[in-house]
């Protein structure tokens, strides 16, 4: 019997998959079961999705990437556990995506419009928001958290159980060991805080006040002698209008790795950047 039309003949589907209407299956692909593609997926030639994967509609999963791996955890036992992703992801060649354990929920779960480029691992029980961007080679240890809009740089690598904040950055060839709060730039062998991300904010088209506004919160949280809790009642009050920070001051409250540490000398570039602080 031919294979139904948009799957080519090479291609291994388990029986038990579930696939979505118009999903393309292309040369020596492999469907395993207890898998479900919603509709107008494209899955290319040699790319693998293992058992226990939900994905949604429109994802495009490259050549050789394998989607829904077993965790690479010595605890892992081969329980049921899932690999959840949402619609219209770009998960490019060679990357890793594995499924949760049972220690910690049984689900790794992506959202949508994310793009994993080549290489990138996202390990078992992250979980990622939308429209997230893992550059070539970016790594995330297992139990990883990571908000809309984060940007992770090539080669770099998150520690287990960190926290990238909402339209935070990370530059390349990071490693970053503690979180990092929304709408803050990190970079460096170990990730030091260089500020509020510029870029990431203009591209928002975040206004004047919004920018000064995390230029005082970093100089609060990193740079002022306050204790902490009190740096942060301060900005929930100057700023409990603004939602941006009072997402930055809940974030810092709720840590429970502590923060990447900050740049040393970093003033300087704060104040030449052409925004009044």
């Amino acid at each position: 019997m031919a294979p139904p039309q948009g799957i080519h003949p090479t291609a291994i589907v388990h029986p038990g998959a579930k696939i979505g209407a118009d999903v393309e299956i292309g040369p020596y692909a492999v469907i395993e079961e207890h898998v479900v593609i919603g509709d107008r997926c494209r899955i290319d030639s040699h790319a693998v999705i293992k058992k226990y994967t939900k994905m949604g509609t429109g994802n495009h999963i490259h050549s050789h990437a394998m989607v829904g791996g077993e965790p690479q955890d010595l605890k892992f036992q081969g329980e049921e556990t899932w690999l959840e992703i949402g619609d219209g992801n770009r998960i490019r060649e060679f990357a890793t995506l594995h499924r949760g354990t049972k220690g910690g929920g049984g689900l790794t779960r992506i959202g949508s419009r994310n793009l994993c480029m080549a290489y990138t691992h996202i390990a078992h029980d992250c979980l990622l928001g939308s429209d997230i961007v893992l550059s070539n080679g970016a790594t995330l240890g297992g139990h990883v958290q990571v908000d809309n809009f984060a940007i992770i740089g090539g080669l770099s690598a998150v520690h287990q159980f960190c926290h990238i904040g909402t339209h935070a950055f990370v530059g390349g060839m990071t490693g970053v060991a503690q979180d990092l709060p929304p709408w803050m730039l990190a970079a460096g062998s170990r990730a030091l805080v260089h500020g509020p991300n510029l870029v990431g904010l203009r591209r928002a088209e975040a206004g004047r006040e919004t920018i000064a506004a995390f230029k005082q919160a970093f100089r609060l949280i990193w740079r002022s002698e306050m204790p902490r809790s009190e740096a942060l009642d301060l900005l929930a009050e100057e700023y409990a209008s603004m939602p941006q920070i009072m997402e930055f001051v809940q974030f810092v409250r709720s840590s429970e790795r502590g923060l990447c540490p900050a740049e040393k000398n970093v003033e300087k570039k704060l104040d030449e950047d052409g925004v009044s602080s």
